[in-house]
This record gives C-alpha cells, structure tokens and sequence, in this order.
C-alpha cells in the first residue's frame, strides 16, 4: 500500500463521496437503529443535496486517496452547532473512511486539510460533532487539540442520539 494522499473533491467524486458515507455511516452505526429510522436519515442524503453543498462556496471537500482509489473525504461547511461561537467558527461536518483506510494515516491527513482550509478561510475556532460513545473519535480529536463543549441532539430518523459538540482554536 502506498501512503494515502488528499487532494480537492472535484464535482466527479460527489457518488463516491456518497458510497464512502453511505458505507462508513452503516459500518459503524446502523446497528444502533431500527431500519425505517436509518432510511430515513440516509434518504436526506441525494445526489441533488451534495452538488448543492458542492457548489456553495461556504463549503469544502477533499478526498483521500490509498492507492489511487478514494478511501475518504472530509467536509466542512457554516457552523451550526450550539456552545460555541458562530463568528468565526467552521464546522467540520464530516469527515469518514472506509474501514479498510483505517490505520492507515489517512484521518489524520484529512484532518489536517480540515484544519489548514479552516485557516485558509481565516476562521479562529472549528467545532464538530461525536456520538457520545464513539470513544474512537474522540480520542482522535482530542489528539488535534480539540475539547468537548456539550451535549447536541442529532437525529437519525426519529432516533435522538446524543451527540457531543468539540471545539478547537485555531
């Protein structure tokens, strides 16, 4: 395997960015949710919704390639997330790997991207969200500086999981 690269999402990568989420949003959490609820949540994910989020210029992707085939991608957008604050804050909306990528380096080159494009766009803060359980993720974030703020709703479905809401400076 060689050493995973990032470049910037392109309007063709938006089906596979598509698959990477539909697959890794599955992989790790559809055991929590009865199937009518992640149906739901998975259906306000349309080709028509990431090309509009594509193509407003208050959001950003890029992919991250292993072997010349995209693994993962990263997404930030406005922040909307409560306890923190809106002015000059980006979130990070997304960021997912195909399990496979896992291990790899290629989170913490995306992360990286994340928080180098955050800067680029003179924000001072990036917040993101994380299942309250997912202790993986949190760990990871931990590791780029970021704290937890608080708690946040996020709807699967008609499924309320609680979330936790982390903030870094950047």
């Amino acid at each position: 395997m060689n050493a995973p690269t990032i470049r910037p999402a392109t309007a063709a990568d938006l089906p596979e960015i598509d698959r990477i989420f539909r697959t890794s949003f599955c992989d790790t959490f559809a055991h929590l949710y009865q199937a009518e609820d992640l149906a739901a949540f998975l259906g306000g994910f349309t080709p028509a919704g990431w090309t509009a989020e594509f193509t407003d210029p208050a959001y950003a992707f890029a992919v991250g390639l292993i072997d010349g085939e995209i693994a993962g991608y990263a997404k930030l957008g406005p922040n909307k997330l409560p306890h923190v604050e809106s002015e000059g804050t980006v979130e990070l909306k997304q960021l997912y790997l195909l399990k496979a990528a896992h291990g790899s380096g290629l989170a913490a080159q995306l992360m990286e991207w994340a928080l180098a494009e955050a800067r680029r766009r003179q924000a001072r803060r990036m917040a993101l969200s994380v299942w309250s359980e997912n202790w993986r993720a949190q760990a990871f974030y931990r590791r780029f500086g970021f704290a937890d703020r608080g708690p946040v709703t996020f709807m699967v479905g008609n499924h309320p999981d609680e979330d936790r809401v982390w903030e870094a400076s950047l």
